[in-house]
């Protein structure tokens, strides 16, 4: 990468270029519908790891559930995580709420305007602060992501491997440097809307790309050849067997530990099994973990999930549980309190494989 690439003339061109497809191209979506931090900040929380259309009823149901940040700061984290349910990544709402609070507690309810406040709270890092501090109050900051990182590996053919924490240092200089001073937010979204829509991952349209003039990449036919990297992630795989429980019209869960993966959200009961495993050593798993016999019965579909570390290889049955003593995160509940309850993608297919198999609430 030439560090002189953008010369004086050359930087006004391409923020012009970026800014004028922008504000002709951009998308309708309800968090642009103002400026308010709040709704900015949550709707970047939301887009982490997840599509945009897929964010927008969330998005929507959240706002109308809490309408202020106080609103939401102080709200009972089973109903936040009942909104929350699907999105995934659940550390995020809860450290979202920790943050909102920090706010109402120790900045007068109004979200910091600048960058070293903003990063002191809970969860708020280089991307979300700069998306909030350019889009809520027009300063001059970066907001660096995935899809900004493409575009602008391309513009400037960076080869440095994006999955290295060191290299958004470099994305850092390069755009600190051509950010548009008088109007950062259409800038920064812009970037964004152009990695969405135009410079795609796989088929890049360049032909529609503003930026086509600017773009190292596509004057040496390399666009694919961009961002450079290198994932090394290694998976692990877990085999697990979960049960469908009922009892007069109610069904068995547990709710998960305060702490790890899916925290505090509900499933139904789950032991981690074998290969090789037969029926009762699968129920002697149960009553080692739970405390109680359970007779397995009907299959239903198999469900597999995929975590960032981790795989689940989730086999599901239907099971009647004997010798069960409540405990205080194993229980029965009606099907109005399951419904109050957030569960986990895999949990929520397992039960609506079980609804379209069976039915109803029948006992066995």
């Amino acid at each position: 990468m030439n560090n002189t690439y953008f010369d004086t003339e050359k930087k006004e061109a391409f923020r012009q270029a970026l800014i004028a497809w922008y504000l002709e191209h951009k998308r309708i979506l309800p968090w642009r519908e103002d400026t308010d931090p709040y709704r900015i900040w949550v709707s970047e929380i939301m887009l982490q790891q997840t599509r945009v259309d897929t964010v927008i009823p969330y998005f929507e149901r959240f706002m109308t559930r809490f309408k202020t940040m106080k609103d939401f700061a102080y709200a009972d984290e089973n109903a936040i995580l009942k909104i929350w349910e699907g999105l995934g990544y659940y550390s995020r709402v809860r450290n979202l709420q920790t943050a909102m609070r920090q706010v109402i507690e120790e900045h007068n309810g109004i979200v910091p305007n600048t960058k070293k406040a903003i990063l002191g709270l809970k969860g708020v890092g280089p991307y979300t602060a700069g998306a909030i501090l350019s889009i809520a109050y027009q300063k001059a900051e970066p907001a660096i992501d995935g899809n900004v990182m493409r575009v602008m590996s391309r513009v400037c053919e960076i080869d440095a491997d994006i999955m290295k924490p060191s290299t958004r240092k470099i994305f850092e200089t390069v755009l600190y440097d051509l950010i548009d001073p008088i109007d950062p937010a259409s800038f920064n979204q812009g970037l964004m809307e152009i990695g969405a829509l135009v410079c795609t991952p796989k088929k890049p349209m360049c032909l529609l790309c503003p930026l086509q003039s600017f773009c190292l990449a596509h004057q040496n036919g390399r666009e694919l050849d961009y961002p450079v990297k290198i994932k090394k992630v290694k998976t692990k795989k877990i085999q697990l067997l979960s049960i469908i429980a009922l009892d007069k019209q109610r069904i068995l869960v547990e709710q998960r530990q305060e702490s790890g993966l899916l925290a505090n959200l509900f499933q139904f009961p789950t032991v981690e099994v074998g290969a090789n495993d037969n029926r009762e050593m699968i129920k002697l798993a149960f009553l080692k973990k739970y405390g109680f016999e359970v007779e397995l019965k009907d299959a239903l579909p198999h469900v597999k999930h995929i975590f960032s570390h981790l795989v689940w290889e989730v086999d599901v049955m239907t099971a009647k549980v004997t010798d069960f003593i409540p405990q205080e995160k194993v229980k029965f509940v009606s099907l109005e309190e399951m419904s109050e309850l957030a569960f986990p993608v895999p949990y929520q297919k397992m039960w609506q494989s079980f609804i379209e198999e069976k039915g109803n609430l029948d006992n066995e």
